[in-house]
Order: C-alpha cells, then structure tokens, then sequence
C-alpha cells in the first residue's frame, strides 16, 4: 500500500512535466522554441522589475547562473520520476528514488537561499519579491497559452 501512495504522489508530481510533453516543449535549453520562451520570460522579468542600467549588467549574469542551475536541478528529478522506472520498481527502489528526490528539492532550497543574498547584493527587497512573483506568474501564463494552442489545434483538427 506504501509503495503505491509513494508512486501516487511522485506521479502527481510530475504532471507538468506531462503537460509541457504533450504541449510539445522540448526541455532541451537549447532547442528554438525554449530560447524563445527564455527570451519571452527575460524581457518579462526585466518589464517588471523596473532595472536601472546599472542594476542590469549586474542582475542577468546572476540571474542566468541561477536559472541554468535551476533547471539542471529539475532535469535531475525529472530523471527520477520516469513513470516507466516507477512501476518496475521494487519498495527499496522506490524509497532510494524518494530520498534521492529529497535530495534534490532541498538542493533547490540552498539554492534559492544562496542565491537570494546575491540578488539582494544586486536588487531591492521589493525588485527580488517581484522577480519570484514574475518568474511565477510567466509560467501560468506560459501553461495557460499552451493548453489554449492545443484546445485550438484538437478544434481545428489538427490533434493527435
């Protein structure tokens, strides 16, 4: 019963992950599609933040560092949910795989920590709130778009 709760909750997990597969998103940084999605999310976070020159040459290379870490870190626990693995696994298995992933989320944690000083070395305290609140609010309207094209696609039958 606990190895099946266990693979409820780690499937439940990676349902964004499912929705940017069946939207066709590539998570490969360097495909065209998620440059353009960077771009769109930078020029976002810029707008919002209201940066100075100044304040800009200093933030992105901070801000890229930071993103390029983050998303390591989420390949690395996508890695772990693969649904294929998850159901021949063994009870032991699944309990490595969920300390691993344990792992990984309090990797994010440090990072955010870490990475919050150097921000706020960089930006106010009310630009840092606004970046997390913009980084937040891109990706709903990034998921909201792209659940759209693919309600329109299936209407124009275009579907899979």
């Amino acid at each position: 019963m606990k190895s099946y709760l266990f693979l409820f909750l780690w499937v439940i997990g990676g349902s964004i992950q499912a929705l940017a597969q069946s939207t066709n998103i590539n998570p490969n940084p360097n495909s065209a599609k998620m440059k353009r999605i960077e771009q769109m999310r930078n020029k976002f976070i810029k707008e919002r933040l209201n940066l100075t020159p100044e304040q800009e040459g200093k933030f992105w290379p901070i801000y890229n560092k930071y993103d390029a870490k983050k998303r390591e870190i989420k390949q690395q626990k996508r890695k772990l949910r693969r649904r294929r693995a998850l159901l021949t696994a063994s009870d032991e298995q699944l309990v490595q795989k969920l300390k691993e992933f344990m792992a990984l989320k309090q990797s994010e944690v440090d990072l955010e920590k870490a990475y919050l000083d150097k921000f706020l070395a960089v930006l106010n305290a009310r630009q840092v709130t606004e970046l997390y609140r913009a980084e937040d609010e891109f990706i709903r309207k990034l998921l909201r778009q792209l659940r759209r094209e693919r309600r329109n696609k299936r209407r124009n039958g275009g579907g899979e």
